[in-house]
């Protein structure tokens, strides 16, 4: 039996030090270019890169995404990104609660309130469990860490891949149903590396869910990072599948136009390629695995110097494409290219 308390802590080092980016996948920034305007008539100051998030304002239009948790030195990583989150203004989201609804001790691990009162707060819970335990249960755990809304997650591939991984994935859009019906957080659905189609995104926005995040191919694989950590055929069914999945932008360019908020992660690796995610028409990005990296590095300055970094180039497309804000960036001219566009008509064109 795998157990989910030493999986955290394997998970957590694999993506640290592992080979977790399969080589050859890609996100698709690289195939959006935003025109260059010579005299944007602009200064950096004036741009407008704030977001609304759960009702609340984002200073950066960034979400550090769900990661970890259920083991202490976990912990010591969720109250660095809650730091980083509070001090610079984004959104936080937690991983996975899974360990904590098996075993309520591990709860503080998850509970950051204390460092980021402020911040606009996802708890985690995959939409597999949502199915076996129910909403109560599920709320009951949100309620112990203060979240103003839940992810649950979508992860087939890794669950296939995964020694005692789930292998049955009937019921989880009915769940999420119930559970986005029944009064409580509010209910946003992620995948977890191998994005979503306009398909799946239409069914979850019927299903009454509140945002979504296409958490796209392209960034960390966690059927890599299972097939590090299996044998066999396990291990080859996860590099097979490595690289499997719908690239981000792509997700992100067929999604846009449904009607509620996207968040855009999986494979961001700059504040350029957030603005890119903003002119296909995500309401925010989503860092995930470059924070990660550099809080273990630095801690939190190095977190927060990245941060700051990616600012810098965000603000800076903003002023090279004459975008005072982000309503203004999406209806500035693009060129996408071959691969993206055939991406986006294959996902338009879904039944």
């Amino acid at each position: 039996m795998d157990d989910p308390i030493r999986r955290k802590d394997e998970h957590l080092e694999l993506c640290l030090r592992g080979a977790v980016e399969p080589t050859g996948a890609s996100a698709l920034f690289d195939e959006v270019h935003l025109v260059h305007d010579a005299l944007p008539e602009l200064a950096a100051q004036e741009t407008d890169v704030s977001a609304i998030l759960l009702g609340r304002r984002l200073r950066l239009p960034l979400l550090l995404a769900g990661m970890t948790g259920g083991t202490e030195r976990a912990g010591r990583f969720n109250r660095m990104l809650a730091q980083v989150a509070q001090a610079r203004g984004l959104a936080l989201g937690l991983g996975s609660q899974r360990a904590m609804l098996l075993d309520p001790s591990l709860a503080p691990t998850w509970q950051v309130r204390d460092v980021a009162p402020d911040v606009p707060l996802f708890g985690n819970i995959g939409a597999v469990q949502l199915v076996q335990l129910g909403p109560a249960r599920v709320r009951e755990a949100l309620a112990r860490i203060g979240a103003d809304a839940v992810f649950v997650h979508l992860n087939p591939a890794q669950e296939l891949v995964q020694p005692g991984g789930d292998r049955s994935f009937r019921g989880c859009l009915d769940a999420i149903r119930r559970f986005a019906d029944a009064p409580g957080p509010r209910v946003w659905v992620k995948e977890t590396g191998c994005g979503l189609s306009r398909h799946a995104a239409r069914r979850l926005v019927e299903a009454g869910v509140g945002g979504l995040d296409v958490a796209g191919a392209g960034g960390t694989s966690f059927a890599a990072v299972e097939a590090l950590r299996a044998a066999g055929p396990a291990r080859a069914l996860g590099e097979e599948l490595s690289g499997w999945g719908i690239p981000t932008a792509a997700a992100v360019a067929a999604c846009s136009d449904i009607g509620i908020p996207l968040v855009a992660s999986g494979g961001l690796r700059s504040g350029i390629d957030l603005a890119k995610a903003l002119a296909l028409g995500a309401t925010a990005g989503g860092m995930a695995l470059p924070m990660l990296r550099a809080l273990d590095a630095g801690g939190t300055e190095a977190g927060l110097a990245l941060v700051d970094a990616w600012e810098a180039s965000l603000r800076a497309a903003f002023v090279l494409t004459g975008s005072r804000d982000t309503a203004t960036l999406r209806a500035r001219p693009r060129w996408l290219g071959d691969t993206l566009t055939r991406w986006i008509d294959a996902l338009r064109s879904e039944p």
